[in-house]
């Protein structure tokens, strides 16, 4: 696998290459990716996995039409094929008034920051022990049947971006993980738990045996769910499930989607969207952080930037081509997926943890429920409705009284967002972060 210095240079020389065949400007992105990872199941060993994978991303203009084409080879040869079949797409393209790379005066200079992302990777002895660790501390748990197996693994990424405009620079980045999952019960009562962590750095992970009684706990938990009946009441989401309605906000502040205008949020930019308690950061420059990166997909120093001030919808996530449709600068949230175009996204994403406990959040809830799973993908970018299969616990008289399954909760995003309140058990663990969110007023649909 190619290091930084070597993947800036065959990026170079693929740009070079696209320029001689009559590209005006172009850019080339490098991500080689190895991993190392070992998988145990009921003490025995399962695997043992080592992979190295190296993709380039071309995009060339030529005027104002474009192609972006990806390739893993990376031979003299193959670099000449991808230029050549980069060149010939773009001249039978249509043209786009809005493409382009980005604006030069905004492209990052000087030294990267140091981010902390590069730490040792362990041999495949030390993975194989943490991973019947893990194992074996979740089958000792009461109530544990069976396993699907615990697996730890290790590796890096090697990622470099040049552009025809001045723009020349990369970064490494490292990966552990341990993971476990078990079944607890019998028969038709069988429930499943898991639970699997990431870090930049080994000794940020938990104990794996941690791990693996997590996810005993999580199955065992779940033993004999009911239903329960229909109708609005409150929704409590676990922070593993409330991620994602994270996840929805971001999808919808997109560039391309308020671009195409296919977003909920449309209109409500500078707007009251969450309570005034609720904020939400995105902060790109975290050291160690799961989705840290000095510079965005298109060569623009990555920085913090406040995407909720206060409840206040700030202002949109552009890349270059969004930013051009609307009359705006980039705002350094463009991503890179290999081969692909930039889009747009975040980094690490934490919604602030309000003043109550977990407890206090949900006392006075007579009947309501605490999702901890969600099933399908029932949620609508434009329209904001959303309805998707959950399973969890319900409340009773503002206690946990047990678990329940196949349950249906629905809303609208927007709505829901207006009546979302935090509870203080904020962990900063994973790429988006949030604490235990209340939402008043879902419907819930019951078996």
């Amino acid at each position: 696998m190619l290091n930084e210095e070597g993947a800036l240079g065959r990026c170079a020389d693929l740009i070079a290459r696209a320029r001689e065949l009559g590209a005006d400007a172009a850019d080339a992105v490098y991500v080689g990716n190895h991993s190392e990872s070992v998988e145990v199941r009921l003490g025995e060993l399962e695997s043992v996995d080592r992979s190295e994978t190296e993709l380039f991303g071309l995009r060339v203009f030529v005027g104002k039409r474009s192609a972006t084409i990806g390739s893993s080879a990376l031979d003299a040869g193959g670099l000449d094929e991808l230029a050549g079949r980069a060149v010939a797409m773009a001249r039978a393209a249509p043209q786009d008034e809005y493409s382009g790379l980005a604006p030069e005066d905004m492209l990052m200079r000087g030294d990267l920051p140091d981010l902390d992302l590069v730490s040792p990777n362990p041999d495949a002895d030390v993975l194989r022990e943490c991973a019947r660790e893990a194992e074996d501390c979740a089958r000792q748990v009461q109530g544990v049947t069976n396993s699907e197996g615990a697996s730890a693994a290790s590796g890096g990424d090697t990622i470099a971006i040049v552009t025809s405009h001045g723009f020349a620079k990369g970064y490494c980045q490292s990966r552990h993980s341990i993971g476990a999952a078990v079944v607890a019960g019998q028969g038709s009562g069988m429930e499943r738990g898991s639970e699997w962590r990431v870090a930049r750095h080994r000794g940020e992970l938990p104990d794996a045996g941690a791990i693996g009684r997590k996810a005993a706990a999580r199955a065992v938990e779940r033993l004999g769910p009911e239903t329960m009946r229909s109708g609005a009441m409150p929704v409590v989401f676990d922070p593993m499930v409330g991620r994602s309605l994270v996840g929805h906000l971001v999808g919808a502040i997109s560039g391309p989607s308020i671009a195409r205008g296919a977003s909920f949020l449309l209109e409500h930019e500078g707007k009251q969207v969450f309570d005034s308690a609720v904020t939400i950061v995105d902060d790109p420059l975290r050291p160690r952080g799961l989705s840290s990166h000095p510079f965005d997909g298109e060569g623009l120093a990555a920085r913090p930037s406040t995407i909720i001030d206060k409840g206040v919808l700030s202002s949109w996530l552009l890349d270059t081509a969004s930013a051009n449709k609307l009359g705006r600068r980039p705002t350094g949230h463009a991503i890179r997926h290999g081969g692909g175009a930039p889009g747009a996204s975040c980094s690490n994403v934490v919604l602030g943890p309000g003043e109550q406990s977990v407890a206090e959040l949900i006392a006075d809830i007579e009947e309501g429920v605490i999702v901890t799973d969600l099933i399908g993908q029932g949620v609508n970018g434009v329209t904001g409705d959303y309805s998707r299969g959950a399973s969890g616990f319900r409340i009773r008289g503002g206690e946990i009284a047990g678990p329940v399954s196949g349950i249906t909760i629905a809303g609208n995003l927007l709505e829901m967002f207006r009546t979302l309140r935090a509870a203080n058990d904020l962990e900063t663990i994973y790429a988006v972060n949030v604490p235990t969110l209340r939402i008043d007023g879902m419907t819930v649909a019951g078996a």
